[in-house]
């Protein structure tokens, strides 16, 4: 499948009826950015922190993990605007960051960068399986409506999973591939440098993003391979 077959598909599932739309994007959106939030709970886990666990973060059920901005009212705008004003829909999200002690790893640097790359590697195994799904749905002749509708939803767990990827692997702080460079680099005063620029980081990141066309430019590429290695 083409990546212009998923636009064309996108397109289509705007002209659904809003609900049906509503429960097309929330579904994969709720799915993506909770399994983000535990990889990185059960990885820093695994290397010797169990804060998240301690703080009941190890668990599917989306309600412990939701953002109220992040997760509710983020996605809604952004869901909501393109109906009211037009232009192309863009659906983001986020959850609340899992709590987690860099103090309690066994091997600090290594399992940062391990517990960093949780989140996105969760985030592109879900791309993937959507991608697998979709190109073994895509196969069947004369689908269902139901079998349309999960089709959609699957298109829109694709992009969604590979833009969550994309977008928390950028070099930026706090993002993590921020904290990936942070360990990364040899001197602590580059290092403590990179840290401290979380909290203006993240307005550089929402300027980039929303300002340029990075993110399309890097998602549309790994959304041909997911889907030609789906084939």
């Amino acid at each position: 499948m083409r990546f212009c077959q998923v636009t064309g598909r996108l397109r289509e599932m705007e002209q659904l009826g809003w609900i049906a739309s509503a429960a097309i994007v929330i579904v994969p959106l709720l799915v993506a950015v909770v399994c983000h939030e535990v990889a990185h709970g059960a990885v820093a886990l695994a290397c010797g922190d169990d804060t998240a666990k301690r703080a009941g973060r190890l668990t599917l059920h989306p309600l412990r993990h939701l953002d109220p901005f992040g997760t509710v009212v983020l996605p809604g705008l952004l869901m909501v605007l393109p109906l009211l004003f037009g232009g192309p829909s863009f659906v983001f999200g986020y959850a609340k960051p899992v709590p987690i002690d860099p103090s309690r790893f066994r091997a600090p640097r290594r399992d940062e960068i391990l517990v960093a790359l949780a989140g996105p590697g969760a985030n592109l195994l879900l791309a993937l399986a959507s991608a697998f799904a979709l190109a073994a749905l895509t196969e069947r002749a004369g689908a269902s409506p139901a079998e349309r509708w999960l089709a959609a939803m699957l298109t829109v767990s694709l992009r969604v999973n590979c833009l969550l990827a994309v977008f928390n692997l950028l070099p930026l702080p706090p993002l993590d591939g921020g904290r990936v460079l942070a360990a990364l680099l040899p001197w602590r005063g580059a290092s403590r440098l990179v840290r401290s620029l979380e909290g203006l980081g993240m307005v550089v990141v929402l300027l980039v993003v929303f300002n340029t066309p990075l993110l399309p430019l890097l998602v549309r590429p790994l959304m041909t391979w997911l889907l030609w290695m789906a084939k």
